[in-house]
């Protein structure tokens, strides 16, 4: 069966038990329909949060399909329940682009799912809609300035590196021309769109721990300069409150519930390949305050979403994770290797062996942060036995937990391994998270400890761009923001061609963007593109509803 034909077999309980079962009166929480709720900010107790542990599922570098970690995640959060551990998963809200691109939906497969998939696929509680309209309004205040005669600040066109953002995969987008039509219609110049998964508004969103943060971090959005060299702010347009306004809701974190009916958080959706990778600190706190596990992913590979998970998120909220779990599947390690995508179902031992040394590094680049690792091998019908023995003589010899986990087709029971692995640690108190870097380190200083340290380049190069806008940086005085680097998920380099454990490379910034809102820098890595384009043959076109209202096609 398909993950929609087996999430339309579950009977799914109403949001008012879930509420209850999570720790929230029912009478407390706003319900969008029977099934979906938005959680009160007021139910976040930091100091119960401090004493839930925090779990963090990642991922080897991944093929096109992805691994499966999020569900590894809610099958992990399933088995932990099981084990009479009160655990909350708290993921990733899906973004459209992906749902009618490549990769499907982000709601888990098989038994390892939060529902109601189809309503969270797609528009769910409108928190990427008001993103994207607060987003916009921005924008359309920046152009209005520009235009007016008697209220402009003098922005001057050229500087503005705000863009517009929509939630979909369009190539056609990412280089445009506004303001045609004569003076009615606005100055022309040149800008773009982005998706809304990578907007500086979704990444305060994932960031702000109030609505006074929130508004705060919008009014400090960098807008470019005026033709006096004086940098421009949102807060300069008195934009703030009206865009804070427009995200009241979407700040609020969403309870829905897993197959099994646990409660699940699905808050915020940034990207980890061109954002930062992790959702909401309010819906984490919000899973710790009321559990005594609370299960998280960052993806796409640890290499990405892992590291600012823990260089932005961690040292931004004051998190303290316990354990990782680095979701591992022998097709993408095959694929490392350097077996063609056709041929990952065919048992192939060679190849597996080469592919190795990528599931070596994710793991090394986990003990940096001092943090104890678990192999979660996410198994496949097409895996042999002699293949998944390989990588448990590889565990064994390194010394790292693994276990098998059968997620998809099991849900928490096929988990009940890795979750005692995960309690092990825990209980060990082995795990004493440090940061990679410190913030108050050069800007340089940060991409190519980065750089060299978790992706393993020899060394960084810089455009002569990026080489003007580090001295731009410097002269605001955000030289102290952390950074979230933008690289292809496909590489431990920022080459998707070089997969494996890459050696001897260069890591190229041809850009770096400010968002001094959300608190930290972008650099641009390769020929990575913040605005993704659809496949040859979108998911879309599998896609369908009858006149019962019955879709198909979703996964």
């Amino acid at each position: 069966m398909t993950d929609l034909q087996i999430a339309k077999t579950i009977t799914l309980q109403p949001i008012t038990n879930i509420s209850q079962k999570f720790g929230i009166d029912p009478d407390d929480i706003e319900m969008y329909g029977k099934y979906k709720a938005k959680l009160p900010l007021t139910a976040i107790d930091r100091e119960k949060a401090n004493k839930s542990n925090l779990i963090l599922v990642s991922a080897i570098s991944p093929t096109p399909a992805g691994e499966g970690k999020t569900t590894m995640s809610i099958g992990l959060s399933e088995a932990l329940n099981q084990l009479n551990k009160k655990t909350t998963v708290v993921l990733r809200e899906p973004s459209l682009g992906p749902v009618f691109g490549i990769k499907g939906g982000a709601t888990g497969g098989g038994y390892s799912q939060v529902l109601p998939m189809e309503d969270i696929n797609l528009h769910f509680t409108g928190d990427f809609a008001a993103i994207e309209k607060a987003h916009n309004l921005l924008s359309a205040l920046i152009d209005n300035n520009i235009q007016s005669k008697t209220n402009s600040l003098r922005i001057d066109p050229r500087t503005i590196g705000w863009k517009r953002v929509v939630d979909l995969n369009d190539r056609a987008l990412r280089h445009v021309i506004v303001g045609l039509g004569g003076t009615s219609s606005g100055v022309p110049r040149e800008t773009g769109f982005d998706i809304t998964a990578a907007s500086e508004i979704m990444a305060i969103l994932c960031l702000a721990e109030s609505l006074t943060d929130l508004k705060n971090r919008l009014g400090h959005i960098f807008i470019g300069y005026t033709y006096d060299k004086v940098p421009v702010f949102a807060r300069d347009l008195k934009a703030e409150g009206a865009m804070a306004v427009l995200l009241k809701d979407a700040i609020k974190p969403n309870l829905v519930q897993t197959i099994e009916g646990n409660p699940a958080i699905i808050h915020g959706g940034p990207f980890a390949n061109i954002a930062q990778g992790t959702n909401t600190v309010l819906g984490t706190l919000m899973g710790m305050s009321h559990s005594e596990y609370t299960v998280t992913e960052a993806g796409f590979g640890f290499d990405l979403g892992a590291e600012k998970f823990f260089d932005i998120k961690c040292q931004s909220a004051g998190l303290n994770p316990k354990a990782v779990v680095l979701t591992t599947t022998i097709r993408a390690l095959k694929y490392h290797g350097g077996s063609d995508l056709k041929s990952l179902t065919t048992p192939d031992l060679k190849a597996l062996k080469k592919g190795l040394p990528n599931l070596e590094k994710h793991l090394e680049n986990i003990t940096k942060f001092n943090v104890l690792p678990v192999i979660a091998i996410n198994r496949f019908t097409s895996d042999s036995d002699d293949e998944i023995e390989l990588i448990k003589a590889f565990a064994q010899l390194k010394d790292i937990k693994v276990a098998l986990a059968n997620v998809w087709a099991e849900g928490g029971k096929g988990a009940i391994e890795l979750a005692k692995h995960v309690i092990d640690i825990v209980e060990s108190k082995a795990s004493n998270f440090k940061p990679l870097y410190n913030w108050k380190a050069d800007v340089k200083a940060k991409i190519e400890t980065i750089a060299t340290e978790i992706y393993g380049a020899e060394h960084v190069d810089y455009s002569s761009k990026a080489k003007t806008q580090l001295n731009q940086i410097s002269a605001l005085g955000l030289n102290d923001l952390p950074v979230c680097i933008a690289k292809t998920q496909k590489s431990l380099s920022d080459n998707p061609k070089l997969l494996g454990r890459p050696k001897d490379f260069i890591i190229t910034v041809r850009e770096i963007e400010i968002a001094a809102g959300a608190g930290f820098l972008i650099p641009i890595t390769g020929d990575i593109m913040r605005m993704p384009g659809l496949p040859v043959h979108p998911s879309s076109e599998g896609i369908d509803i009858n006149d019962a209202g019955e879709i198909t096609g979703l996964f």
